[in-house]
């Protein structure tokens, strides 16, 4: 039997007529003829009654329809996921990586690793870490990078998602410099001068990070503004907007040449892991061997 017949069975059960099913179907009125009639000789019985009205499915007819409909829905998704694991057995390596170090770390890492191995061609995403969460739940990438804290919760269950420390990173208050050099606001502020606080949105996870270690009962903030991303975050405080804290990847030249300045002591700092999380689910030659790679190192 050849698939064709099928689609052509289809293709007249809703078109009612020969003609618009073989336009439908971008052949000859006589060839459709002729595969109608060999897929009823395949399958012993007459499926459609001929009138001059067109054509009708007989009881045959719509007893095989929903078998045809299931049998190409079935190949069709069998030929995607034929697709996608040839697709995943190629060199390429799918990584996403939060905004935050897909600017910083990502490309310092990337020339690291690649000076003891080859890595292929690499596609990186970039993302919040929520929507970064989503891809890697949805098994569209082999890898994440993100900041990480054992207290801040992930999507992530450690018993499916393997994960392994590749770096190290710290969460700085910082604001930009008053005149004299010191910082234009200083931790903890007080009730009745609050701390203008610029501050992660919830679809970040630096802002997750923050919720969960530090305490805000000793601090008085105002928050000023939001957003999930760090850059715009240290542009805000460069700017003179407020207190951020913000990740030393991201904030280190900017601290260098005195565009910001601490705003709090040592003890407000969080310290955080920097870390690359492994799909289950999105396997290739190239994403084990790189696995193994770090593992080992």
């Amino acid at each position: 039997m050849d698939l064709d017949w099928l689609k052509d069975f289809l293709a007249l059960a809703e078109q009612k007529t020969f003609s618009r099913a073989a336009e439908a179907r971008s052949v000859t009125q006589p060839a459709f003829s002729r595969r109608i009639r060999a897929l009823e000789d395949w399958v012993g019985t007459p499926l459609f009654l001929r009138g001059a009205q067109g054509a009708t499915l007989t009881p045959a007819g719509l007893h095989f329809q929903p078998a045809a409909q299931d049998l190409l829905r079935s190949l069709e998704r069998a030929r995607r996921e034929a697709q996608g694991v040839g697709a995943q057995d190629t060199a390429t390596l799918s990584i996403a990586a939060t905004h935050a170090l897909s600017f910083t770390f990502f490309p310092g890492w990337v020339r690291q690793v690649m000076q003891s191995r080859m890595l292929g061609t690499l596609n990186l995403v970039s993302d919040s870490m929520e929507a970064c969460e989503q891809i890697m739940l949805s098994g569209e990438v082999h890898f994440l990078f993100c900041h990480f804290h054992a207290d801040a919760p992930t999507r992530f269950d450690p018993d499916r998602f393997e994960s392994v420390r590749v770096g190290h990173d710290l969460l700085v208050p910082l604001c930009a410099p008053a005149p004299g050099g010191a910082g234009t606001w200083s931790l903890p502020g007080s009730p009745d001068d609050p701390i203008p606080y610029l501050a992660y949105s919830q679809a970040s996870g630096l802002g997750r990070i923050l919720a969960s270690c530090r305490t805000g009962a000793s601090l008085h903030l105002a928050t000023r503004f939001t957003s999930h991303l760090a850059a715009t975050l240290t542009t805000m405080a460069r700017e003179g907007h407020g207190v951020a804290w913000l990740p030393q990847t991201v904030a280190a030249e900017d601290q260098a040449r005195g565009q910001l300045v601490r705003a709090g002591p040592d003890a407000c700092d969080v310290p955080i892991e920097i870390r690359l999380f492994r799909s289950p689910e999105c396997r290739n030659h190239a994403a084990d061997a790189l696995w193994a790679y770090l593992r080992d190192t």
